[in-house]
């Protein structure tokens, strides 16, 4: 089940798509996982959040793996380590959720944040993503390095990229190709 389940997210870590996560009552465990991965998660102030993996004497591989990232060392391992659910204002402000917003507004702030996305340039966005997956924290220079790569070699090569900078001098709205 584990090498299944692993599966999802190791292709969610590769996948150029940006990806959203709606969160309302409660996303426990590999639902948890599921939405800290994603590249927005946008909850309902009064969302139940977190892993209680630790109540049956096990732990969530994905959270120990990822959660320090997210939401820093001290932060991962009292969710971890603890069980403690919180509430998607608490996540919002440890950064395991981008927003959080009163439940009759979560499904319209989803859906803004999605148009938000989806009148960017797609290669641009999946670029721009791979460049953040090329973080590597504690190292900047080594990080530096990598985004400049991207940049440099492969975003400075899209018809996009050159729309985007004539829109910008023409001042105009940029139409894109997704090239």
């Amino acid at each position: 089940m584990i090498e299944v389940f692993h599966r999802v997210f190791r292709t969610m870590n590769r996948m150029d798509q940006v990806t959203v996560a709606e969160i309302f009552g409660a996303c426990l465990g590999g639902g948890c996982e599921l939405a800290a991965l994603c590249d927005f998660v946008i909850t309902a102030e009064d969302a139940k959040i977190g892993q209680p993996e630790i109540e049956l004497a096990c732990f969530p591989p994905v959270a120990a793996a990822a959660f320090g990232a997210i939401v820093g060392p001290r932060r991962a391992a009292d969710l971890v380590l603890t069980g403690r659910i919180i509430d998607g204002r608490e996540a919002e402000r440890i950064g395991l959720a981008t927003r959080a917003v009163p439940a009759a507004s979560l499904e319209a702030e989803t859906k803004k944040i999605v148009a938000t996305l989806a009148a960017r340039s797609r290669p641009v966005l999946a670029l721009t993503k791979k460049a953040l997956r090329a973080c590597h924290p504690g190292a900047f220079e080594k990080s530096l390095a990598e985004a400049e790569r991207i940049y440099l070699e492969e975003l400075a090569a899209t018809e996009d990229m050159k729309e985007g900078l004539t829109a910008f001098l023409e001042k105009r709205r940029p139409t894109w190709s997704h090239r």
